[in-house]
Formats: C-alpha cells, sequence, structure tokens
C-alpha cells in the first residue's frame, strides 16, 4: 500500500486519493480557436517520464482538495507536495 503526503491532511492511504494527471498543463487561452490537432495535443498528449514527474492529485475521501506532488515513477516515491498554484519545488 502507498502512502500519499496530503498537503493538509498528512499521509493517507492511497485509497483516498484520486489521480489528476501531469502538473502545470494550462488550460489554452482560446480554446475555441485551435485546430482539432491542437485541441488533441492539448486534451491527450503527455509527458511520460522515468523518474521524478509532477502530477495532480485529489484526496476524494478526505479533505476533498487537489494538490500537486512530484512523485517518482520508477520507485512511487513521492518527494515533495504543494498547493495548486505554488511552484513546483527548485530541483524536484
Amino acid at each position: 500500500m502507498l502512502l500519499i503526503p496530503c498537503p493538509w491532511c498528512g499521509p493517507r492511504d492511497e485509497a483516498e486519493f484520486h489521480y489528476g494527471g501531469q502538473a502545470h498543463v494550462a488550460y489554452p487561452g482560446d480554446p475555441a480557436a485551435l485546430s482539432d490537432e491542437e485541441w488533441a495535443r492539448y486534451l491527450f498528449f503527455r509527458d511520460n517520464p522515468k523518474g521524478p514527474f509532477a502530477e495532480r492529485w485529489h484526496h476524494a475521501a478526505g479533505c476533498r482538495r487537489w494538490f500537486n506532488a512530484v512523485r517518482d515513477t520508477v520507485t512511487n516515491e513521492f518527494h515533495a507536495v504543494y498547493r495548486v498554484g505554488e511552484p513546483r519545488p527548485v530541483g524536484r
């Protein structure tokens, strides 16, 4: 079982969370102006690195808040958690 550190509630069981995809993906300024290819790229194309990766998580069974985390995709270790709107920690 994986423990995920919520910035508000502390470490909790992974069953309380929902994965929200890659963090720091900006919504297009004018989505109506995008071509089908550009819209598809925004919706479906994401990074898939081996190692530290910034992700969004939702504490669905707890405080119900969204937050960002840097998780190593190889070891599942969480290196940092931070609130939405805060910058990604340097070096993570």
